[in-house]
C-alpha cells in the first residue's frame, strides 16, 4: 500500500470557486493558456494585457501556477512585461 501525499493546493483541497474565475479570465483562455496560469493571473489582478505593464517577467514567472509554456504564450500575444 502506498502512501498518498497530501497537496496543500487550495484548488485540489477544493476550497476555490472555481466558478468564479470563468467569468473574469476570458481573455486568458482564448490565448490558450491552462487553468493554473489563469488563475494565478486573475489572483494577481491582472485581468487583460495592458494589465502585465506592472509586471516584469521574472514577477510573472514567480506566480504560482505560471510554468514555461503559459511565459511561452505570453511573450507570443505580445504581452507588455515591465522592463
Amino acid at each position: 500500500m502506498t502512501k498518498q501525499s497530501k497537496s496543500n493546493c487550495p484548488v485540489t483541497k477544493g476550497e476555490v470557486d472555481l466558478g468564479a474565475y470563468s467569468k473574469v479570465d476570458g481573455v486568458w483562455k482564448e490565448l490558450g493558456l491552462a487553468a493554473p496560469a489563469r488563475r494565478a493571473l486573475v489572483n494577481n489582478k491582472i485581468l487583460k494585457l495592458a494589465d502585465l505593464k506592472r509586471f516584469t517577467i521574472d514577477q510573472v514567472a514567480d506566480f504560482h501556477g505560471m510554468g514555461p509554456n503559459a511565459l511561452s504564450v505570453l511573450k507570443k500575444a505580445k504581452a507588455p512585461f515591465k522592463k
